[in-house]
């Protein structure tokens, strides 16, 4: 199964990806695995995961060529300056066993940010080829327009949770005027999605699971990505599959008028969202 491409000035990215959160060890090493068998190119990371040695492990195993993967991983919210974030990067590229990754991102952003110095950090990380493309995740609005605006690295990608149950059109809006990518973490709002009436009757008219509705109605939106986890290789087809479902006007209607106001991920470290 051929999964879409997305294409920017930036960045070729898979439209769905695999992410790993929470897997560790050999559980995330042989789901990586496993879903690289499928067909999976598209692989989600962090530092603060604490399995980038598994992922590494998996796509040294794997054999296939490089330039065949896109890779992306995050540096965590504790490295305010821009040396910090080279440090974090380059010691990420070590436990990935990779001379560099296809995206790079800020993985939250703290008060304590210093945000032009973070970003040369980033653009001199790609001139260097480190990174082939950089972003940042869970900025509000606010916050990405200012990154967008300083000018000093150019931004891909805005990685953010989103699913049918969180409305991210001001962002997803701003991104698509500049070009950016937009990947959508907890794409099933943490199994929510599973127990919807209303995503359970698309499901059914359409031979699907109510999983693959809700990705199905994200990777139909112009510059979305999708990142679920899958431990098993039953979920992991699945998911795959829901890049061939095509959702009609009426199911986008009945999806639309779910309520948008539902965020699963708020941590103490989250930003002002409205901001």
């Amino acid at each position: 199964m051929t999964i879409p491409l997305l294409e920017t000035a930036l960045t070729r990215m898979p439209a769905l990806g695999f992410g790993t959160w929470p897997m560790r060890g050999a559980e995330c090493r042989a789901a990586v695995e496993s879903a690289l068998g499928m067909g999976y190119r598209h692989v989600d990371t962090a530092e603060m995961y604490g399995n980038e040695d598994a992922v590494g492990a998996a796509l040294a195993a794997s054999g296939l060529p490089r330039e065949q993967l896109y890779l992306t991983t995050k540096v965590w919210n504790d490295k305010p300056k821009g040396a910090e974030i080279r440090r974090a990067a380059e010691a990420s590229l070590e436990r990935l066993r990779q001379p560099y990754v296809d995206l790079l991102l800020i993985h939250w952003p703290s008060p304590q940010l210093d945000l032009p110095d973070a970003l040369a950090s980033l653009a001199r990380m790609r001139e260097e080829g480190l990174a082939r493309a950089v972003g940042v995740a869970n900025f509000p609005l606010g916050l990405l327009r200012r990154a967008m605006e300083l000018g000093i690295a150019p931004l891909a990608c805005l990685q953010v949770e989103h699913h049918v149950y969180l409305d991210q059109s001001r962002l997803l809006a701003y991104c698509r005027e500049k070009e950016l990518l937009l990947t959508s973490y907890t794409p099933v709002a943490k199994g929510e999605v599973l127990q919807d009436p209303v995503i359970g009757r698309i499901a059914r008219k359409h031979g699907k699971t109510a999983g693959q509705v809700a990705l199905a109605w994200l990777l139909g939106m112009e510059g979305v990505a999708a990142i679920p986890k899958a431990a098993s290789p039953e979920r992991q087809r699945e998911n795959m599959e829901a890049a061939t479902l095509r959702l009609d006007t009426e199911d986008q209607a009945a999806l639309a008028a779910l309520p948008k106001d539902r965020r699963m991920v708020n941590p103490g470290i989250a930003p002002d969202w409205e901001s």
